[in-house]
């Protein structure tokens, strides 16, 4: 049951939010040029001869300082409507002890940082370098519960490139994809064999195997 009521939960969001943008396209075609898509397009089109040519983002179709950050709202807007399902798998999934709320909190934010970050390197190679020597020079020393973690971290990543770029659709996609492939293994029980550690699923004595076993007097 739980795991039918995040498919619908993920459903509706993903239909409301079509629906709200197609509304306020339509009512407002000048918008379409503020949306932070196509940049798949690009991307698929080939690679350029030179490789240390700058990708072509959407934030070049506005011409001036006021239009740049409407596009840039949009694109970090859009980059945490896409997020926030992912973060209600992780919710759903996740109990008690495996349970991460400062992991939540990260891949929520953390599309932000990296769209707002793809904007400010796309074009300089040596901005990207001064960037990489900065993030080298800062240690991360949070350690992840779970090696399955690492998964939400990477997609909230790619989410922030996607839209970084202005390939919204990319981001779309990816977090559509993930969500619902995970819920189908979660449904199927894919690669499920007794005695191994199970998400959410019932183990001998009642009890989820992500709840603790309860003491004996």
């Amino acid at each position: 049951m739980r795991a039918l009521r995040l498919f619908i939960r993920l459903t509706l969001y993903y239909l409301c939010v079509t629906g709200v943008v197609y509304s306020a396209v339509t009512l407002s075609p000048g918008l379409q040029e503020f949306l932070p898509i196509g940049g798949a397009e690009t991307l698929l089109s080939g690679p350029s001869d030179d490789p240390f040519e700058s990708i072509e983002i959407g934030a070049t179709r506005v011409a001036n300082l006021g239009d740049s950050l409407v596009w840039l709202f949009i694109a970090v807007a859009g980059a945490l409507l896409t997020i926030i399902p992912v973060s209600w798998t992780y919710m759903a999934i996740r109990k008690r002890d495996e349970y991460d709320q400062s992991l939540v909190e990260t891949i929520i934010v953390l599309p932000i940082a990296v769209t707002s970050i793809v904007i400010i390197v796309h074009n300089s190679l040596a901005l990207a370098f001064s960037l990489a020597g900065i993030v080298g020079g800062v240690r991360f020393r949070n350690t992840l519960k779970s090696s399955g973690d690492a998964l939400y971290i990477l997609l909230a990543i790619g989410i922030g490139l996607s839209a970084g770029i202005g390939a919204m659709e990319i981001a779309i996609v990816m977090s559509m994809a993930f969500n619902y492939v995970f819920l189908a293994l979660w449904i199927t029980d894919y690669g499920a064999k007794k005695g191994t550690h199970r998400y959410m699923r019932k183990t001998h004595g009642g009890r989820t195997n992500d709840e603790p076993a309860k003491e004996t007097q």
